[in-house]
């Protein structure tokens, strides 16, 4: 058996087992890279290489710096704020709260930022007596939506890039996702204030007896009381933010999230332990697990052969708008009932090799892969925030399929709009 089909056998058992999800995440990818290295498609001393991957040091930053945010009550004061401006009527604090979730999503954790909002946002709706349904799943989708806008916004970026600088080719740059990040966030915003608020159920829930992390939660009211910590962990992430945005040989992103990181435990703003449960380890090993299965893909031959077919597929000779469309598709689909890392993950590699098989720029393809993992509104599994709004909204999962799908829809024609115009198939050299 060549090493091309004993890869594609392995990958079919991890994208078998990341959509059922019968076995964790992060120990299906690990696992996937030691068979691979025991069957000797790549050498077995490579096999926990991912985790010495500039990424995993950028991922596990950023989760510290977004930790911070939550535990001294910046984030949750952030969001106060905005909603406090948008008002208290159903399409002002619609937008009000997407706004906020989008704004807060884009530099840190989009689970920490439905998570921080949920409480802010029960409370107002009991005020304001306007059934907590309205909103929560408007957070949830603001919250994904956000997530686009910058580099280190959510996972599926962060991979897209890194997948593109292991290929020998130019990685995105930190705001070059806004191209396309703000243009569906505000694409979303006007669909959820006209078509999709009609399709929210309208039952009014009470905050009482919404679980809320009470330890996250008195930390957060803990750290309110301390405007030091506050306006230090806002100084670092605009240092981060900033320093990434220059794009400094000297300093890569990396080593600024790391300093940035490194400053907020020295400085008291949260602790040691309390640094190490920000990170999300699942998304750490995950990312770490299939960096071995991409190179095993382009080493042995098996990014090719499924690129080969892809493209018979389509006809042979399809235009690089088509295979875009259709890698959006699949990965959209497949994001609605598997982790949107893993999505990601799997298919970067085959998104590189189909568009090289074509001649065309990977840009605009691996922009397509990346958005559409991001786009996992049809479920309330498809993504983190989604789960989390599920009890505070009294939602089943049909509200999911009713309201999230028309955005699945209205990101793919904006995204097919865009894409293109920003990142040419065919780039003048």
């Amino acid at each position: 058996m060549s090493p091309a089909v004993t890869t594609l056998i392995v990958l079919a058992f991890v994208a078998f087992f990341f959509i059922t999800e019968m076995v964790p995440l992060a120990i299906t990818a690990l696992a996937g890279a030691i068979t691979l290295g025991l069957l000797g498609v790549i050498p077995v001393n490579t096999v926990f290489s991912g985790l010495s991957n500039s990424t995993v040091v950028l991922f596990a930053a950023m989760f510290v710096i977004g930790a911070s945010m939550f535990h001294t009550g910046l984030a949750q004061k952030m969001g106060q704020a905005v909603v406090k401006v948008a008002g208290s009527s159903e399409n002002g604090l619609l937008a009000g709260v997407m706004i906020a979730a989008a704004a807060l999503s884009s530099v840190t954790s989009n689970t920490g930022t439905t998570a921080c909002l949920i409480p802010v946002i029960l409370g107002i709706c009991q005020a304001a007596k306007i059934p907590a349904s309205r909103q929560m799943m408007p957070l949830a989708f603001a919250a994904g939506l956000g997530g686009i806008i910058t580099l280190v916004g959510t996972p599926p970026n962060i991979i897209a890039a890194g997948a593109l600088k292991a290929a020998g080719l130019r990685p995105f740059g930190f705001f070059e996702f806004a191209w396309i990040g703000i243009p569906l966030t505000v694409a979303g915003l006007i669909y959820m204030l006209t078509i999709g608020k009609r399709l929210l159920p309208k039952e009014q829930i009470s905050a009482e007896g919404v679980k809320v992390d009470e330890e996250a939660a008195a930390e957060a009211k803990a750290g309110v009381s301390d405007p030091k910590k506050q306006w230090i962990t806002a100084l670092v992430l605009i240092a981060v933010v900033v320093v990434m945005a220059l794009d400094l040989k000297q300093v890569p992103l990396e080593v600024a999230a790391g300093i940035g990181a490194l400053v907020l435990v020295v400085c008291g703003c949260l602790s040691e332990k309390q640094a190490y449960r920000g990170i999300d380890w699942v998304t750490i090993f995950l990312f770490a697990g299939m960096m071995p299965i991409a190179t095993a893909m382009d080493k042995s031959g098996a990014g090719k052969m499924i690129a080969d077919w892809v493209v018979g597929l389509l006809g042979g000779n399809p235009s690089p708008i088509m295979l875009t469309a259709a890698l959006f598709l699949l990965s959209a689909g497949l994001t609605q009932f598997m982790s949107n890392t893993a999505c990601t993950a799997l298919l970067a590699p085959i998104g590189i090799s189909i568009a090289q098989g074509v001649g065309a720029s990977p840009h605009a393809v691996m922009m397509a892969i990346a958005v559409a993992a991001s786009c996992a509104f049809a479920t309330p599994v498809g993504t983190p925030p989604n789960t989390l709004v599920l009890g505070p909204g009294g939602y089943k999962f049909n509200d999911y399929v009713k309201a999230g799908s028309g955005l699945v829809v209205v990101c793919f024609i904006v995204s097919i709009i865009i894409i293109p115009m920003v990142w040419p198939f065919f780039p003048a050299k």
